[in-house]
């Protein structure tokens, strides 16, 4: 059966006042560009449709105007579920300003949600208990306007658990795939990662919903290798080839890279760039000192990616895997808006299968960036006053991973270090102290970390804690710092002060390579 080719606007016509919509994509990569585009522009020309809701687990966008940024117009949406916001300020706004309805849960419960409406099951799972998004905390409401409890605690066998109810289901879906057969039939090849665009079919589908997915072309049925086809010809209505290239761009950053899908390998060597010996190189440095020999490990965006390349550097990167949270297993993760892909990947799984691995315990290490910590041992990743960055996979990660290390500088805004004779001088603090007594939001929750028996480290260019029955611990200090003006004087709280408290590994004060190897490091 031949399937339906239309345009971008053909599509956007089809969307209903009041109708659920969902799309794919984290930051700039995998987005369904030019559907989000048509529907913008139909709603500026007619003002409709109007009072449309959306589901995504992955932020989309630029952090400008692309992606979910489209969906940014007063009356065209009124209620929006998301796992990450960071991409797309304007929507950030409208919801500090009441505009619109807004949640914010893990990105991984999003991403099985998606799973759990396909199949017409419940979504339960102990991922989010004790954080903002309980509902005996926050209930990851966003605004005043946002009143709705999304989540109800449950006991099974004894266990708690939070029971995420499906307050809106999809009627149509814009995913994005790289070809499709005369059937329909989409084929993800050229695709840095597959989300879970599969998923989010099946859901759409299996609740009487309309799928458009656009694609760079359609060709020939048969013509398709079966073994590239990610969502086959059943579970698509409309076809939507892409008028401009630039709409159906690899990441924002960049058109097409082959080495983020597997049509060719390209040396590592220059992936990454050197580190000047800086805090943040600092922090990177320490907290390789945590590496877990053939390790799978997730780094977080920011401060932790420079444990990678300190890995490098020692020579520890064979003996290593890292893995993203939308799917790709091994390789260099990407930085910037085209986090999510990954360099050289040994493969691509779906996001829903990838948080399988990660809910269950399947990560050795993590390493996540430590915005705002407190004395309870809980760290805010994703609120900052009116600044609604969301969680996205941070909750499923640190919450289920044995070895959590939480990487970033003790104080921000205008901090300067200097390493003098394998010592620490602190050249200007920074404005802002990042170690305060309550965080504005829990992302993290030292409480949960604890009862579970977590192995919890937070590490700065000058001072390492451990979480310790539900509170911070001072284990190590720099060289060359004074621990009541560099240190406690720099804290919203005092910490307990381990009897043992030592100096940090001199060799992270020096500027040549430490000489770490495995045998050092597991000893």
């Amino acid at each position: 059966m031949a399937i339906k080719v239309i345009t971008a606007q053909q599509a956007a016509a089809m969307i209903r006042d009041g109708q659920t919509g969902c799309s794919q994509g984290m930051g700039g990569n995998d987005v369904a560009e030019e559907l989000l585009l048509a529907l913008e522009e139909r709603f500026v020309a007619t003002g409709e449709p109007r009072n449309l809701s959306w589901m995504h687990s992955s932020g989309q966008g630029d952090k400008a105007t692309r992606g979910l940024n489209h969906l940014a117009h007063e009356g065209l949406l009124s209620w929006i579920l998301g796992g990450h916001f960071n991409p797309v300020p304007k929507i950030q706004e409208m919801i500090c300003d009441n505009k619109i309805q807004a949640y914010n849960l893990p990105q991984g419960v999003i991403s099985h949600m998606f799973r759990d409406m396909a199949a017409k099951r419940p979504t339960i799972t102990r991922i989010g208990l004790e954080t903002f998004v309980d509902p005996r905390i926050e209930g990851g409401k966003l605004n005043d306007v946002t009143t709705e409890e999304f989540s109800t605690p449950i006991v099974i066998d004894g266990e708690e658990y939070l029971h995420y109810h499906h307050l809106r289901k999809p009627d149509f879906a814009f995913l994005r795939g790289t070809y499709a057969d005369e059937r329909g039939n989409i084929s993800m090849e050229e695709e840095p990662c597959y989300l879970e665009s599969l998923q989010a079919a099946q859901a759409v589908k299996n609740n009487g919903g309309i799928v458009f997915v656009q694609v760079k072309q359609v060709v020939t049925y048969g013509s398709l290798d079966m073994r590239k086809v990610h969502i086959p010809g059943t579970l698509v209505d409309y076809v939507v080839p892409v008028s401009d290239l630039r709409n159906h761009m690899m990441t924002f950053d960049e058109q097409f890279n082959p080495a983020y899908c597997g049509n060719c390998r390209v040396p590592t060597a220059s992936a990454r760039q050197e580190l000047v010996l800086d805090a943040k190189k600092l922090v990177s440095r320490r907290a390789a000192l945590e590496l877990i020999g053939d390790a799978v490990i997730n780094l977080g965006i920011g401060v932790p990616e420079g444990v990678g390349v300190v890995a490098d550097e020692e020579g520890l990167r064979d003996r290593l895997t890292l893995s993203i949270e939308s799917g790709p297993v091994g390789g260099v993760p990407v930085g910037g808006i085209g986090f999510g892909a990954s360099l050289n990947p040994d493969c691509i799984l779906d996001q829903s299968t990838q948080f399988d691995t990660y809910d269950g315990g399947g990560l050795d290490l993590a390493y996540l960036g430590l915005a705002e910590a407190d004395k309870f041992g809980n760290v805010n990743v994703s609120k900052f006053g009116p600044r609604i960055a969301g969680a996205g996979g941070f909750i499923n990660i640190t919450q289920s991973t044995q070895n959590v290390i939480f990487c970033g500088t003790m104080t921000a805004g205008g901090l300067k270090v200097a390493v003098e004779d394998g010592k620490l001088r602190i050249v200007s603090e920074g404005r802002t102290k990042k170690l305060v007594d309550k965080v504005q939001q829990i992302t993290f929750s030292g409480s949960f970390a604890t009862k579970a028996g977590q192995n919890v480290l937070y590490i700065t260019e000058r001072a390492v804690f451990r979480l310790e029955d539900g509170g911070m611990t001072l284990i190590e200090i720099a060289p060359g710092v004074d621990l009541q003006r560099d240190v406690l004087d720099q804290m919203g709280f005092t910490p307990r002060i381990s009897q043992e408290l030592k100096e940090m590994d001199s060799r992270i004060f020096r500027c040549e390579p430490m000489g770490l190897t495995w045998e050092s490091l597991q000893k």
